[in-house]
């Protein structure tokens, strides 16, 4: 088999490495979007935790 069949996979070279693109696209997205979507929960439990104590005051 050479480098050139292996890429071509049979004739699904665009299947199987569109598949592979979008998977390991997701797979370095998620942990950004996890991030992102974490930072704001902390804000905003910060942030009713500061209104909570001004409301004692």
């Amino acid at each position: 088999m050479s480098v050139a069949e292996f890429f071509d996979m049979g004739g699904y070279a665009l299947y199987v490495w569109g598949s592979f693109g979008v998977s390991a696209l997701f797979m370095i997205i998620e942990p950004i979007m996890l991030r992102s979507h974490r930072r704001a929960v902390l804000q905003r439990i910060s942030r009713i935790v500061r209104m909570k104590a001004e409301e004692r005051v």
